[in-house]
């Protein structure tokens, strides 16, 4: 049985996650793999077959997406041609984590396209919501990378086929201890502006990683580093507490290696701002913004030893065992 494979690469967390499904469809199937975007700041240690550069949104430096960059980028001749290049009548199954490329090219050649993603999940009618209605911003979360079944990950399992998150093998294999320093990754702000505001809080070890930063650096009481996989989450295991951006992987394996979180999602952006309610939801703090003003929310969060309890198995190969059964039976 032939399976295409196809990753979302903007951000890390696809990447990340991937890192642990492909080695279980590998002794399942006869897998390929592609790759679309070009935000990531990791690698996989698997054969690419497909990198392409998709539709990535760029981050900005001031809490969301730079859209001006986002639409410079966004070459619709090349991506219709993207579409149409790759040959998914030759697989059996396509498996899609939020890529645009290959659920485009199912849909418009009326092939099924299996979402196993986080997006899928927060599609759901189940799934919390935040209170601002943003119907813009579902649309695009709706139509981004369209499929016709759905596999969800997910804080928690709030419906049918809605599973909670793959932690990694690296992040579940780590000891956690409780250090000196508080790890943060807030990579739709810029440095100076992490700076600025992390700087009044005294006495506090930050542990910053960078989006934006190719040399490590030192400021007061504040490390700037860029970010590697391996230094991320030994910093992470080994800290406090974690302050990140409303992605899902991150907050996800903070919360597994028990550590008290604080979440500030992307301004505009949709996903953050569901993961934030659910966050919330849980008893996990949320800031609206990074700014000066939010001192006092931080400090609290500081003085805090709240921490969310949570129980994530692992579930990757019984989700990829469900997923190949309905794929096989249709």
């Amino acid at each position: 049985m032939k399976v295409l494979y196809a990753i979302q690469g903007t951000g890390n967390g696809h990447l990340s996650r991937a890192r642990d499904v492909i080695p279980v469809l590998q002794k399942k199937v006869d897998l390929d793999i592609l790759v679309s975007g070009t935000q990531a700041d990791i690698k996989i240690p698997h054969e690419i077959k497909y990198q392409l550069k998709g539709l990535s949104f760029i981050f900005g430096k001031k809490g969301g997406v730079n859209m001006w960059r986002t639409y410079v980028k966004a070459n619709t001749k090349r991506l219709q041609k993207e579409i149409k290049s790759i040959p998914i009548e030759d697989y059996d199954i396509i498996i899609n984590d939020f890529e645009p490329v290959t659920a485009w090219a199912c849909k418009l050649k009326n092939k099924p396209c299996f979402s196993f993603s986080h997006q899928a999940a927060v599609l759901s009618p189940n799934a919390p919501k935040p209170k601002k209605n943003d119907l813009l911003g579902k649309m695009i979360l709706k139509n981004y990378a369209p499929t016709t079944h759905q596999y969800g990950l997910h804080f928690k399992e709030y419906g049918n086929n809605m599973y909670t998150p793959i932690i990694r093998k690296d992040i579940r294999e780590l000891k956690s201890t409780n250090g000196n320093h508080y790890t943060v990754y807030l990579p739709s702000y810029s440095d100076a502006k992490i700076i600025k505001v992390l700087s009044k809080v005294k006495k506090v070890q930050w542990q910053v990683f960078s989006k934006h930063s190719k040399q490590a650096y030192f400021t007061n009481n504040i490390a700037i580093s860029p970010i590697t996989n391996d230094a991320f989450i030994q910093s992470m295991a080994s800290s406090k507490g974690v302050l990140c951006g409303g992605g899902f992987e991150t907050p996800a394996e903070a919360l597994f290696l028990k550590k008290k979180l604080l979440v500030i999602p992307m301004k505009g952006q949709y996903e953050q701002q569901c993961n934030s309610a659910a966050l919330k939801e849980m008893g996990v703090p949320v800031l609206k913004t990074l700014k000066i003003k939010h001192v006092e929310k931080i400090k609290k969060w500081i003085n805090s030893d709240s921490i969310v309890e949570v129980d994530y198995p692992e579930i990757t190969e019984l989700i990829v065992n469900r997923l190949l059964q309905e794929a096989i039976a249709l």
